[in-house]
């Protein structure tokens, strides 16, 4: 999960900010291989408190 949200947040937003022009490739993997980690550390570190909040948001629509 952690490396599909970071891969396409950071396409999104490098492409947003910066365009599709000359460079952005490398912008873009930039971006993604400092986000990656970040997002599977977080991911690892809340994944239960978020399973927990989903379950009782569910619950309650």
């Amino acid at each position: 999960m952690s490396l599909y949200m970071a891969f396409f947040m950071t396409f999104v937003i490098t492409w947003i900010n910066t365009g599709l022009g000359e460079g952005f490739l490398g912008r873009w993997w930039t971006a993604f291989y400092i986000a990656w980690p970040i997002a599977a550390c977080l991911m690892l570190v809340g994944v239960q408190r978020i399973r927990v909040f989903s379950e009782k948001l569910g619950q309650k629509l």
